[in-house]
């Protein structure tokens, strides 16, 4: 039934958003990468083995199918395997780092510290030996060098998107019957989202550590970015929901860029300030009728049996042991990607009606091929 293959995806997919910034925050560095890179290596060879294996294997659909039908218990494995095999002690902080300066995995393999190893092989696959160290620092020097690419890949899926949801809307209106009650219903989401935008807006302009030279460059972004709006809606080359989604999107990279991208140094440098600034706010965390709706959530749920209270504490704990910034960029980074999987098959059709078409490993394009792998 599609609707639980839907609300299944959007559970798997959760817990995926949730566990790795969970490994980051609650057992280092290390453990985040570790993580992450046996998630990476894992889906590498499950992609592999769907595209290098005959569709008609009775053996490949097997292993699919029981790979596939397992990921519910491989995920939590692999992270509960990293937290007991990278998390952080009493004695180091952080794995890769020394008097809060980040040491290199070749200085942490053959520096004095590894004198106690009693062996070649010890020294070699033992705990921090120079396979492991070799293989994090790898995959950490690999991450931080493909962030830009990350980024441009992001930039250019959110303008797919906001085109397809313009097409799909385009369509929706011209159709026939019902298109006034479209027209009028795409323009009320359109306010909203732009409205949203605007609030969160203000929102990340109350940050303390905004200097003058910040507050000047939002001003150019957001007044492109409202030209461009007003531009493509009456030169009729865009629609009002196409230009809401390119405003949010661009105070979405306003938002990511103080938050999950601010350097350490100027984020401990304006600390005391955002203290004392969080003490004399005027304004609660969120916009007042969902810290209402939030209480009548929890009031509700306290009347649950004890195991699914317990299990929803589990999964609100972990929640909030996450930064909020670092969900929201991850979760909308899958979304934009999954959903470039379904457009780009998608693009040489005329209409939106194309977008319907499921997108698999083993689709004849190109391009999809890639972005499906």
């Amino acid at each position: 039934m599609w609707i639980f293959r839907i609300f299944s995806s959007a559970v798997f997919l959760t817990s995926i958003v949730l566990s790795i910034p969970l490994a980051f925050d609650v057992g280092g560095r290390t453990c985040g990468l570790g993580f992450s890179l046996c998630l990476a290596a894992f889906y590498f060879f499950f992609s592999l083995l769907r595209l290098t294996t005959p569709d008609r294997s009775w053996t490949r659909n097997s292993v699919i199918l029981i790979l596939r039908s397992t990921q519910w218990l491989i995920v939590p494995a692999l992270l509960i395997w990293s937290l007991n095999r990278f998390s952080v002690d009493a004695n180091d902080s952080d794995g890769s780092s020394t008097g809060g300066i980040r040491v290199g995995w070749v200085e942490r393999t053959f520096g004095g510290k590894r004198a106690q190893d009693t062996s070649i092989v010890r020294w070699l696959f033992g705990a921090n030996g120079l396979v492991e160290n070799a293989t994090m620092g790898g995959w950490d020097t690999l991450l931080s060098w493909s962030t830009p690419f990350f980024q441009l890949a992001e930039g250019f899926c959110s303008l797919l998107v906001i085109q397809a949801a313009g097409q799909i809307t385009r369509w929706l209106v011209n159709r026939g019957g019902r298109s006034d009650s479209w027209m009028i219903g795409l323009l009320v989401l359109s306010a909203s989202i732009i409205s949203s935008s605007v609030y969160f807006l203000w929102r990340v302009l109350q940050f303390p550590e905004i200097s003058n030279v910040d507050s000047a460059l939002i001003g150019v972004s957001i007044t492109c970015a409202v030209f461009l709006c007003a531009w493509g809606i009456g030169s009729g080359r865009g629609n009002p929901v196409e230009s809401s989604l390119l405003f949010a999107y661009v105070v979405l990279c306003i938002y990511q860029i103080f938050t999950d991208y601010k350097s350490s140094s100027s984020t401990s440098a304006t600390e005391p300030l955002s203290a004392s600034a969080s003490q004399t706010a005027e304004f609660p965390p969120l916009p007042p009728i969902i810290m209402a709706s939030y209480t009548t959530l929890m009031h509700a749920l306290s009347t649950l049996p004890s195991i699914i209270h317990a299990a929803f504490n589990v999964v609100s704990a972990a929640f909030s042991a996450v930064t909020p910034s670092v969900l929201i960029s991850l979760t909308y980074r899958l979304f934009v990607f999954y959903a470039s999987t379904r457009i780009i098959p998608a693009v040489r059709e005329a209409g939106a009606r194309a977008l319907s078409q499921e997108a698999s490993l083993e689709d004849s394009d190109v391009a999809g091929q890639f972005l499906a792998f």
